[in-house]
């Protein structure tokens, strides 16, 4: 390996086509993820790192930043940000990109998925007829999708793209935000809770974080009610999965589809056993075509950030 390739730390396994790319191009050490709060590295290797490659589900814990004193740049695969220490790397100068509007429309698809599996009982369905109960009588009736309220808690790129698919439906849409997304055609919603008392459904398309933590709780789930259903398709902090299961189980809330989890890959046994919640292994952007999309963006923008010129999507 020549040594006048960039020195590159990678966190955790990654695409295959991230990695090949990396061996090919880049002096790689690699880490296992999740990652350990101190960096599992001697000074020395450490004081070499240009760049680091991570993904939105490991992240990079910020106190490695003091332990890298050369580093510069930071790829991650994906378009969650809340595990990278974005103010930190401001602070340094150090280059951050990700991946975004590569994975709008798989997520969007997913989320369309998961809500007409639980409006129509998708899943239920399939196992009442592969145990042989369909003989003994007629499967319960179902919720209908189309002509209803759909309320998108976040209208960033996901949201709309969620938006533009429930038009196919006939489907009337709200959304909530921070502030009134300019251009659009839905109606901005100020209140969370109002939006949710509105909607036959809730679609959650917001950023993860402190700032959006348990932003749906209790109160927002019961606004929601006993014939709404909740899709999440963002990320499992923003709902209190403690109040979710509650009103699941009382029928306080109607139904759920739901890609994420507060402590994934680990799902409340409570969850599991109720049969109108769908479940889904944070699956959202997993098709071929989009994880090999953001795959080459994230080496892109590394060998972007590696030769001075601006990422393809970095972050602010």
């Amino acid at each position: 390996m020549s040594t006048d390739r960039p020195r590159v730390l990678q966190i955790g396994r990654l695409h295959a086509t991230v990695e090949e790319g990396l061996q090919n191009s880049c002096a790689v050490v690699k880490v296992p993820g999740p990652p350990a709060n101190e960096l599992p590295l001697d000074a020395a290797t450490a004081s070499q790192v240009e760049a680091l490659v991570t993904s939105a589900a490991l992240g990079l814990p910020a106190r490695w930043l003091d332990a890298l004193p050369r580093l510069r740049v930071v790829s991650s695969f994906g378009v969650g940000t809340d595990k990278l220490p974005l103010d930190a790397c401001r602070a340094r100068g150090i280059s951050v990109g990700y991946t975004p509007d590569v994975l709008n429309d798989c997520v969007a698809d997913t989320a369309m998925a998961g809500l007409l599996a639980a409006a129509r009982q998708v899943c239920a369905a399939d196992r009442f007829v592969r145990e042989g109960r369909w003989p003994q009588g007629p499967f319960a009736l179902t919720t209908q999708v189309s002509g209803k309220r759909l309320g998108i808690l976040g209208l960033g790129r996901i949201g709309q793209t969620i938006a533009r698919r429930a038009s196919g439906f006939d489907m009337e849409v709200a959304y909530h935000g921070r502030n009134p997304v300019p251009g659009v055609v839905w109606r901005y919603e100020a209140s969370l809770t109002e939006l949710a008392h509105w909607a036959d459904f809730l679609v959650l398309a917001v950023s993860g974080g402190p700032p959006t933590r348990h932003m749906v709780n209790e109160a927002v789930l019961q606004a929601l009610g006993p014939r709404g259903i909740l899709v999440n398709v963002a990320r499992g902090s923003v709902v209190d999965e403690a109040a979710l299961v509650r009103c699941l189980q009382t029928g306080e809330l109607g139904g759920a589809a739901l890609d994420v989890f507060e402590n994934e890959p680990h799902v409340p046994d409570a969850l599991m056993a109720l049969p109108h919640v769908v479940l889904m292994p944070h699956m959202a952007s997993g098709t071929v075509e989009t994880r090999q999309r953001m795959a080459d963006q994230t080496l892109r923008n590394l060998h972007a950030g590696l030769g001075g010129e601006p990422m393809i999507s970095p972050l602010p």
